[in-house]
């Protein structure tokens, strides 16, 4: 059996740091047609969680179609447990939003009841983050704060600092995600998880190595502390994401309740 976080968050019906990594699939469509159709298809597949990349819908800007959106889709998805993911341009976002955008979409989601977790990124300023932090702890939302490297994977210590800085700025999960550029950056993601699993993050921890090189930690991260891993249902959201039911089947491998 994997060793689980300290620290536990459940939501819904699934438990984060528990006996098994947790499987999430993302929602990417650009159109409200898309969405709602990515919805019930994914649903079907039974992930752990979904995510809406909200970054990649057209009309990201107009909060009351937004809003009306995310409430169809939780009539769609019932009791699936939802991440709500508006990423910033610079760590990957499909789109570029000023800071009050971004600001006030996330925080009309967390009010809205329609969503459980919501991602946003450890690079924003202390004030946005704060904010944010306020909102889910009024509202039962839990929070994500996230840092991403599309172009290469820091040192194994910065990684260690980046999970242990989520959780002390107040993250329920703590997530980190680089580009490796060869199979010894996997090794280093894998080392620094396992370090502060045992070490000073208590919270759950997402931690992904990208690309085709680091697919490997999709499979086999929660061995070493990693509490959720991104598939493909229709669409992907970063690179090396795989197919979840080739996922689930490599999991199967390597973990037991």
């Amino acid at each position: 059996m994997r060793q689980q976080s300290e620290i536990q968050v459940t939501v819904r019906d699934s438990v984060i740091g528990g006996p098994l990594p947790l499987v999430c699939l993302p929602l990417v469509g650009d159109t409200r047609a898309k969405v709602l159709q990515e919805a019930e298809a994914l649903v079907n597949l039974e992930p752990d969680l979904l995510e809406w990349r909200i970054d990649g819908y057209e009309h990201v800007e107009d909060m009351a179609d937004c809003l009306s959106l995310l409430k169809e889709m939780r009539t769609i998805i019932g009791d699936t447990a939802l991440i709500f993911t508006c990423r910033i341009d610079v760590e990957g976002g499909m789109c570029e939003l000023s800071r009050e955008t971004r600001l006030n979409l996330n925080s009309e989601a967390i009010k809205s009841g329609d969503i459980d977790i919501i991602d946003i990124e450890l690079c924003n300023d202390r004030q946005f983050i704060d904010t944010i932090k306020d909102h889910t702890q009024k509202n039962g939302v839990k929070l994500i704060l996230s840092y991403h490297n599309f172009v290469e994977t820091p040192s194994e210590q910065i990684i260690y600092d980046k999970l242990v800085e989520a959780q002390t700025t107040g993250a329920d999960i703590s997530k980190f995600a680089a580009m490796p550029q060869n199979y010894g950056d996997v090794l280093s993601l894998f080392n620094a998880t396992q370090k502060a699993r045992n070490g000073a993050v208590q919270v759950p921890i997402v931690a992904m190595s990208m690309g085709p090189i680091g697919a490997v930690s999709r499979i086999a991260g929660g061995l070493f502390g990693s509490d959720i891993t991104f598939g493909i249902g229709m669409q992907a959201s970063a690179p090396g994401q795989i197919p979840i039911q080739e996922l689930r089947s490599g999991m199967a491998l390597l973990y037991e309740e």
